[in-house]
């Protein structure tokens, strides 16, 4: 060996050990995700280490930090002010306490809702509030296909902006990036529409924005007029998901809201679209609705790598904590943090009836691997198991003793947890929860259950697999 090749694989060497004690190091992190990178970076020495240098740590500039911790400070005045909601016996107060900390705005009291009847009609309803729109139309989606869907709201979109309406259309960089190369994308802006491709990384390097490149902005939101706001899992395309199609059709849900909780979700829309693009929408913002009588409390609440670590977690952990006899979960991908896991496994333990339905056809096999690799420990709590057959289960629900209800665009998987810009919403409504469970009902009715035997009664290869790959679902 030269002189020179010793000097390259010592220097390599350095690296390796420097990546190692970073890894090793960093504040804040999870013993599970420190092992789970430490496994990968000893076993794939070079790969590792070019893996952990992109995707290792959620970093963002310090300059993107600051303009977001400002934007979001500024924005915070406008949210409606209420008294912290109280039910009756106190039981969810805890989760709506956590919901109020994560976002640093009260509940909103007084909302009422309609929950959409599937994926087409769902965008019906927003084409024809678009259609009614006189101020302002404001959309967010992380997936927006050219699709029949699609081009509908697009379309829409195009009329309100020919009549004078002010509208702002944010499609993720890189989820949406068919679109945006796309013919409808350059109508929407030459019929007066503000177009906006978030979280975009100039060459393919983050770095040249001040984010990680894998980075995505996961939020579905849609405010018009400042008086209707939706809410859910629902991406603005077909169901047969034309980039995906062979997982078809891709199953969603959508809630139509009203009342003051439609101000919070347009903050969180205002907050992303000043962060791009550095306009102030403060003075554009139309009046905050008015409570409806007879409404019931909510509170929208955005989360991403901004948030304090652990604030998606905690949500979704004082959700689960409040259920006293039931909870359904449906949720396309699960790889949990050891929080959630525990959360999920003590509620079970504590005598609540638990049941989880994830898809059995999944887009992504690391995750549906992963998914399926907690179902023993699960199924040991107690837990019921669940997988959908009709199609990709892609709704974000989490229903709740008939009353409390988590929908939005969080997964419990670790992307959603700890790195993506996510939107979600919290409420208290039997009435609307009872449809919410019917719809989580419908959807078991075209699952089949988990058998407790299979799963528990794993041979060795089997757990071998299974626990390796709980081990580094953290990288996921």
């Amino acid at each position: 060996m030269t002189g020179l090749e010793t000097a390259a694989w010592l220097t390599l060497l350095v690296v390796q050990l420097c990546v190692i004690l970073r890894a090793i190091l960093l504040e804040g992190r999870d013993s599970s995700a420190r092992a789970a990178w430490l496994l990968l970076l000893i076993a794939l020495p070079v790969v590792g280490v070019v893996l952990y240098i992109l995707f290792g740590e959620p970093w963002i500039s310090s300059g993107l930090r600051t303009r977001d911790r400002r934007i979001r400070e500024g924005l915070r005045a406008l949210a409606p002010s209420a008294a912290r909601h109280d039910d009756a016996g106190g039981r969810y107060a805890n989760a709506f306490a956590t919901f109020e900390a994560a976002s640093r705005w009260p509940v909103a009291t007084g909302n009422a809702a309609r929950l959409t009847p599937d994926a087409d009609g769902a965008i019906a309803m927003l084409v024809a509030d678009i259609d009614a729109a006189t101020t302002t139309v404001h959309l967010c989606f992380y997936i927006w296909l050219e699709d029949d869907n699609g081009t509908m709201v697009a379309e829409a979109v195009c009329r309100a902006a020919r009549r004078g309406v002010a509208c702002r259309i944010a499609a993720d960089a890189i989820g949406s990036r068919g679109l945006i190369r796309s013919a409808c994308w350059t109508r929407m802006r030459d019929a007066g529409a503000q177009v906006c491709s978030v979280l975009r990384a100039p060459f393919g390097l983050g770095f040249l924005v001040g984010h990680r490149i894998d980075l995505r902005n996961h939020r579905k939101i849609a405010v018009i007029d400042g008086r209707v706001a939706y809410c859910g899992s629902q991406n603005c395309a077909d169901p047969a998901f034309r980039i995906k199609r062979r997982f078809a059709p891709w199953v969603d849900i959508l809630v139509r809201f009203e009342g003051p909780v439609v101000r919070q979700s347009e903050l969180i829309f205002a907050a992303t679209w000043a962060l791009e693009t550095e306009e102030d929408l403060r003075p554009a913002l139309p009046d905050a609705p008015q409570p409806v009588v007879g409404g019931f409390p909510a509170i929208a609440t955005g989360t991403g790598p901004m948030s304090p670590r652990g604030t998606m977690t905690a949500m979704f952990v004082a959700v689960l904590a409040a259920a006293q006899s039931r909870v359904t979960i449906t949720t396309p991908y699960f790889a949990p943090d050891p929080p959630l896991l525990a959360a999920i496994i003590a509620a079970a333990r504590r005598g609540v009836a638990v049941r989880i339905v994830f898809p059995h056809r999944n887009d992504s096999r690391a995750l549906a691997a992963i998914s399926r690799a907690y179902y023993p420990s699960l199924i040991e709590a107690g837990v019921r198991i669940f997988e959908y057959r009709g199609g990709l289960l892609h709704a974000k629900t989490i229903v709740v003793d008939t009353a409390l209800a988590m929908i939005g665009s969080s997964n419990m998987d670790r992307r959603s947890l700890d790195l993506n810009f996510e939107n979600n919403l919290l409420l208290d409504c039997p009435s609307l929860a009872a449809q919410l469970e019917q719809r989580q009902q419908e959807w078991l009715c075209d699952a089949i259950e988990i058998d407790r035997e299979d799963a528990i009664g794993r041979a060795m290869p089997r757990r071998l697999v299974d626990n390796l790959l709980t081990m580094v679902a953290a990288v996921f």
